[in-house]
Parts: C-alpha cells; sequence; structure tokens
C-alpha cells in the first residue's frame, strides 16, 4: 500500500510539472500547496490576447499594429449597386450628402480587400470623420472647397490622379459610378504605419447587452436613402436594407453590422445644400444598436482630435466587438425603431 501511494504521489507531482511547463509566458500560474490529505492542484490564468483597435475582436498575430487606417469614399446611389468590399470594413460612416442623398466613408484596418468601392468624392465631413484616426484617405476628387478641408487632416490623400494602379475603372460599368480601389496597395503608401486609436469602447462578446429589446429598426435619411436594419438572431447582427431590398455586395455579402450608431448632428450651411458638413464637436442625441438592443444617451466631443464619446447616465455605451455602421442622421430627422413584442 505505502509503494502504491508513493507512486501515485510521483505521478501526480510529475504532471503538475508538465502543466506548469505548458502554460507558457502569457499566462499566470498559481499552485496550492498539498496538505496531508491533498494533491497538488494547479490553476491557470490566461491573459487577454491583442485585439483590432477599431473592431474589438481578437488579432492573434497583430496585423492592425502595424496598419494605418485607410478611409475610402464610396458611392452609395442605386447606381453604384451592387457596391465592392465594404462588408470587409472595421467601420462605415453614412453621411449625408447634397440633394441629400448620403454617401459612406468606409475605414479599413482589419482587412484589405483589393477591390472596393465604386470610389466617389471628398465632402467636408470627411475631415471631421478621419481627424482623430489619421492614416490613408482616398477618394475619385472633389471641389475645391472639400479639397481644402480635407487638407488641414492629419492623413495622406489620394485621388485617381495621384494613387496610380491603387485605383482602376471597370470597363462593365459607366462613369462614374465604375472607379474602384485596391485597399491592399493604398495601404503600402501611408508610409511608416500609426496604427488608429480605438473609436468605441466594446465589452465582452458573451455578456448581455442593456436596453429595450428591438426587432428592426429605420434611420430616417431623406430623399429616399433611408434605411432599415432588422435584427438577425442566428448571426447577432442587424441585417441592413436600402431602396427596398437587402443591402448585398458583389460578392454576395449581406451587409449586417453587429452595431450600428445613430447620431443626432446639425449639418451646417443646410441639410442637403452643396459645401454642408456635419458638425462633430459638441454634443447631441444618440442610439446605439447593438446586441438586439437599443441604447439612448447623448454623444460628445470636445476636440476633433479626440474620438467621439458616447455616454448614458455617467456610464460608457459599449458595443459588441464586430464591425461597427455610424448614421450621420440631421437634427431634423428621426429614427422608428420596431420592439420585440
Amino acid at each position: 500500500m505505502r509503494r502504491s501511494l508513493a507512486m501515485v504521489s510521483l505521478w501526480c507531482c510529475g504532471l503538475c510539472a508538465l502543466v506548469a511547463g505548458v502554460a507558457g509566458a502569457d499566462a499566470t500560474t498559481t499552485t496550492v500547496a498539498p496538505t496531508s490529505t491533498s494533491v497538488p492542484v494547479t490553476t491557470t490564468t490566461v491573459k487577454p490576447g491583442p485585439v483590432a483597435p477599431l473592431t474589438g475582436l481578437a488579432d492573434p498575430h497583430r496585423l492592425t499594429r502595424h496598419r494605418s487606417a485607410l478611409t475610402i469614399k464610396i458611392d452609395n446611389t442605386p447606381e453604384a449597386r451592387p457596391q465592392f468590399g465594404i462588408d470587409q470594413a472595421d467601420v462605415v460612416y453614412e453621411e449625408i450628402s447634397e440633394g441629400g442623398i448620403t454617401r459612406l466613408a468606409a475605414i479599413f484596418n482589419s482587412n484589405l480587400p483589393t477591390k472596393v468601392g465604386p470610389v466617389r468624392s471628398v465632402r467636408r465631413t470627411d475631415r471631421e470623420i478621419v481627424y482623430p484616426i489619421g492614416g490613408v484617405f482616398a477618394f475619385s476628387g472633389g471641389a475645391q472647397y472639400a479639397l481644402q478641408s480635407i487638407a488641414t487632416a492629419p492623413v495622406k490623400t489620394f485621388d485617381q490622379s495621384t494613387s496610380g494602379a491603387a485605383m482602376f475603372r471597370d470597363d462593365k460599368r459607366y462613369a462614374p459610378h465604375n472607379l474602384y480601389a485596391n485597399a491592399a496597395l493604398l495601404m503600402t503608401y501611408g508610409g511608416r504605419p500609426k496604427p488608429p486609436p480605438a473609436l468605441f469602447t466594446y465589452q465582452p462578446a458573451s455578456s448581455t447587452t442593456r436596453g429595450p429589446r428591438v426587432r428592426s429598426f429605420v434611420v430616417g435619411f431623406g430623399s429616399g436613402y433611408a434605411t432599415s436594419f432588422t435584427w438577425d438572431t442566428r448571426t447577432k447582427s442587424w441585417d441592413r436594407s436600402i431602396f427596398g431590398r437587402p443591402d448585398v455586395t458583389a460578392d454576395g455579402a449581406l451587409l449586417s453590422p453587429r452595431n450600428v450608431i445613430v447620431m443626432s448632428v446639425s449639418y451646417i450651411g443646410g441639410l442637403g445644400v452643396i459645401g454642408a458638413q456635419a458638425k462633430l464637436t459638441g454634443s447631441g442625441p444618440v442610439e446605439v444598436f447593438s446586441g438586439g438592443t437599443v441604447q439612448r444617451g447623448t454623444w460628445s466631443r470636445t476636440s476633433l482630435r479626440r474620438p467621439i464619446v458616447y455616454r448614458a447616465s455617467g456610464r460608457t455605451l459599449t458595443l459588441k466587438p464586430g464591425q461597427t455602421w455610424v448614421e450621420l442622421l440631421d437634427v431634423s430627422e428621426g429614427v422608428s425603431i420596431t420592439p420585440v413584442s
């Protein structure tokens, strides 16, 4: 009997040594000392790995730490469809342009698709969007006032005349809805990489989001550009529709972000007026749709250099890790919500 007990003790000690060796440099190991009647027990606490700053998703290979942000202006008209590459963006801003139509500013950092677009021209609102993240800004061209505006932002700009092979025309479509960008190639033009700061605060993917449950909601852009989002219980994301049908890319991907932030903002110069811009400093109401719920609060920003902060009742509003759309809705427009019955 004594020999058997000795063999068991020797085997347990060897097992504990093996576990401690496997734990590695990224783990904290705690050993509980044995008593006269206990066997040594080892517990391991694994440190969280690196995450992408613009999505909060795991980035085990630290790719985003060696890339700048790349923002590409994208056409959002019916003639632009189907679009390319938007599903692979980390963050997408939807802004109001002249005549009340909307355009997109898609920010890439985690993924670099080789065909994005159609690429369209810069607007004054774009300076407000890219200022805190810097990096590369790509567009097709623009009016002089818009070019002067983006020139004051801390970004390297490239248009169709300066981007070389990184922008190209698709002969199967007609201009101006046929200019596309190679995000992977554009990123190489940015010089020394400067990773962007986080724009949002993320919660653990397994946690429950606060707020009333939402079945769907409509972002009330005028001029026929209202967009709707429907909660998908299977994918835990918001299926997007526009112009009365699902918003699907040319590669067959349904646009379905994890989070949708609807900011109520003022357009300086007038809604839909040529040269107007969304004022993204100061504060205003916000509705954050995440995890099948809506959280209502306030957005605020003290300067262009700082990211926008989203809060409610003294706490920061948090998002699920993944792609986020930010809807820059005018103060005169609203959101229609269908709750879960």
